[in-house]
């Protein structure tokens, strides 16, 4: 593989049609993202940068570099470059609303009952959903870590997953978290330029790295799944398969929550009814395979 300086003030890096096509294959066989060539600019744009930190001088070398075996990490970076970890604590809060109600009528009498209740945070990037999630429930459920109660959050991108299990974050994103909430959860740090969220949270949580196109190391079943704004980056064949494996590994009326942008299609809308704005409750009792290990 050729190697050479480049710099930020060196001519542009060639990027030819070929290349695209190749990156583009590549993120769609490993990760299901769908790069419509109208994002050849902003691919451009993103990768070069990787380009420039691993001193490779074109983009052919890149593509035989990220087939190489060792080179995981830079496969990582890739998939952090072409997808945005934008994410908020309580964002779209009409989700978590809509969880406390099914808290309180369904999921806390099946804990008390001596019953598993499990959550999925599926890309869950650096952690604001799990821990709102985890909030919410202790809001109704003050002593649930004394029941069988866990959320499982997973993301492809290790950086972000390192993030969301540390629960470190900026001041700037207390945005969204209520007074209350911020007074029992949440530790300024830094000389108030941080925050850290309680060991209380995290020890209802574990992080986990998943690709969401592998084959998934657990089988539920799950109660409530989040799922939001991932779908976007996946083609409509690959978002349907999605939402049916999802489908597959909810309890009898279990929850899915999904981004604001997307809409469940497919063969899944005959097992997911909409229950509001972008939340389904599955509706039909779909026999689970039970040979795998549970979560």
């Amino acid at each position: 593989m050729k190697t050479a300086s480049i710099n930020a003030e060196s001519k542009e890096i060639p990027f030819s049609d070929r290349d695209f096509g190749s990156l583009a294959c590549l993120a769609k066989s490993k990760f299901g993202l769908n790069l419509a060539e109208s994002k050849k600019p902003l691919v451009y744009s993103r990768l070069s940068k990787r380009l420039r930190a691993r001193n490779v001088s074109s983009f052919s070398d890149y593509i035989s570099l990220l087939s190489i075996p060792a080179e995981e990490s830079e496969r990582f970076e890739l998939i952090s470059a072409l997808t945005t970890n934008v994410t908020s604590f309580f964002r779209e809060n009409h989700h978590f609303e809509t969880l406390q109600e099914v808290l309180s009528t369904e999921l806390i009498p099946k804990a008390k009952s001596g019953h598993r209740v499990r959550i999925w945070s599926a890309g869950c990037s650096s952690g604001p959903e799990p821990y709102s999630t985890a909030m919410t429930i202790f809001n109704k459920f003050p002593d649930v870590d004394q029941y069988d109660v866990k959320i499982l959050a997973t993301d492809i991108d290790p950086k972000v997953v390192s993030k969301a299990r540390e629960g470190k974050y900026s001041i700037d994103e207390l945005d969204g978290i209520s007074d209350i909430y911020r007074h029992q959860w949440i530790k300024l740090v830094d000389e108030g330029s941080n925050f850290i969220v309680s060991d209380k949270l995290k020890n209802l949580i574990t992080f986990n790295e998943l690709n969401l196109m592998s084959n998934w190391p657990f089988n539920g079943p799950f109660d409530v799944i989040f799922c939001r704004n991932v779908a976007i980056y996946f083609d409509q064949a690959t978002q349907q398969n999605l939402w049916s494996r999802f489908c597959d590994l909810l309890t009898p009326k279990g929850l899915l929550f999904i981004g604001h942008s997307e809409r469940v299609t497919g063969p899944a809308t005959g097992n997911l009814e909409g229950i509001g704005i972008t939340s389904y409750r599955k509706v039909t009792n779909r026999v689970q395979n039970t040979q795998n290990r549970s979560v």
